[in-house]
């Protein structure tokens, strides 16, 4: 289907994550047809999407979901020249950096190899498909400088962050070689009530919920020092959209330009429940890493200049969103916290409406 048709195709993968629900209900909002790629498995894996998915049978459906692997490449030719999308965006990934430590060689192909795969498909493409590839702060790993911006050479830390550094690489490659509408979105550190419970943003939120509701007594965490740039990835979602709209394929940094300790992190959750982190935080390290990255802090100037995009949601408000849902995950009343009582659901994922209406996306 062509860029100037009515409607415009979009495949995504990795449309189960955090990124992928969300860019779904962005693009379903847009009037796309959006189709995205799971794994097979023996259980769902579907619940942050569960609310914008139709039965196949019914007409009219808005988003078609489709078995395939990024490790599997004949499977991912198939499905691209039978969907033939317009804009495809790669956010499927191993993408817990400790994990990757324990399974580099399942990291590197789902991950670099799996760009590759989907790369090589759709230069063979006999239509114009534009390509997203979703790119990693931890790609900085030792920064080199700080601020991090898009010319900032590259120092990964982890075999995560070393598969992404090939896929950024490559994506570029086949932009330059092959006349490819290739992009990468370098995303810093982005969250949400939807992020995974093993990552340090919900472990922390999900740590002190656990705790009011009484299924925990302490909270156990490793590098508290470590500073990151956080952001909502609500908003993240909304640069990725915007980087394949743009007249001439490029490489973004999207990142809030502040940064925040794992500490205070920790610092302002529990006190937005009146509590002391210092009773409640243990260290483990187990949870540090084999090479650690100590400082991630993004410079957006050139997503802002060129796309008009910038952030909205500051660190403060997205710790009591985060916070605010665990607690009524764990049945906690959100009544007696100030900060936390008036804070909107978004555990099933608030609807696109509500979002637009709060000016979270530019239409």
């Amino acid at each position: 289907m062509g860029r100037g048709s009515v409607t415009k195709t979009a495949l995504i993968t990795g449309i189960t994550g955090q990124d992928g629900s969300y860019l779904a209900e962005l693009l379903i909002c847009k009037g796309y047809e959006v189709h995205g790629v799971i794994r097979r498995s023996s259980s769902f894996n579907t619940s942050r999407i569960d609310h914008i998915y139709h039965d196949p049978h019914e007409s009219g459906a808005a988003l078609t979901l489709h078995y395939g692997d990024l490790t599997d490449s004949s499977g991912i030719i198939s499905l691209v020249n039978r969907i033939r999308p317009d804009e495809v965006y790669n956010l499927g990934a191993q993408s817990h950096v400790a994990v990757s430590f324990d399974m580099p060689e399942y990291t590197a192909d789902s991950v670099a190899m799996g760009a590759l795969r989907l790369l090589e498909a759709l230069r063979h493409a006999d239509w114009e498909p534009r390509f997203y590839q979703a790119g990693s702060s931890e790609m900085y790993g030792m920064v080199r400088e700080v601020p991090q911006r898009e010319t900032t050479p590259f120092y990964p830390r982890s075999p995560y962050a070393v598969a992404k550094v090939f896929a950024h690489q490559m994506t570029v490659q086949y932009r330059e070689a092959h006349g490819l509408f290739a992009c990468n979105g370098i995303l810093f550190n982005h969250e949400s009530p939807r992020r995974g419970g093993t990552f340090v943003t919900r472990k922390v939120t999900r740590g002190v919920a656990q705790i009011l509701a009484g299924k925990a007594e302490k909270l156990y965490l490793g590098n508290l020092e470590a500073l990151r740039d956080w952001g909502y990835a609500a908003e993240y979602v909304d640069a990725m959209w915007r980087i394949l709209q743009h007249h001439t394929p490029g490489d973004y940094v999207v990142a809030t330009g502040e940064m925040h300790s794992v500490r205070e992190l920790v610092d302002v959750t529990f006190g937005l429940v009146g509590l002391d982190f210092q009773d409640y935080v243990e260290f483990d390290e187990r949870y540090v890493r084999p090479t650690e990255v100590d400082q991630l802090l993004g410079d957006a100037t050139k997503a802002r200049d060129l796309l008009g995009w910038e952030p909205r949601t500051g660190f403060r408000d997205l710790v009591a969103l985060m916070l605010a849902n665990d607690l009524r995950d764990f049945g906690v009343c959100t009544d007696p916290y100030d900060d936390l009582a008036g804070i909107v659901s978004d555990r099933p994922i608030r609807g696109i409406e509500s979002l637009l209406s709060q000016g979270t996306f530019a239409s």
